[in-house]
């Protein structure tokens, strides 16, 4: 159990990284972001899950 949790810890920080760099990059590039808006959503969304998930299965490792 605790290793899915390393697993999604590694994911949402992996994720965390990768948003950090490319939503500043798409939002200075002009007319990137009509482009890049519904991947970005979706990898909000994605990041989001991830949270919620890591503290549900997280919650029951004693």
């Amino acid at each position: 159990m605790i290793f899915i949790i390393q697993l999604l810890v590694l994911s949402l920080v992996i994720l965390s990284t990768i948003l950090v760099v490319s939503i500043p990059v798409t939002l200075a590039s002009p007319g990137q972001w009509e482009k890049s808006k519904n991947l970005i959503y979706t990898s909000i969304g994605i990041w989001a899950g991830l949270i919620i998930v890591t503290g549900i299965i997280n919650s029951f490792v004693v």
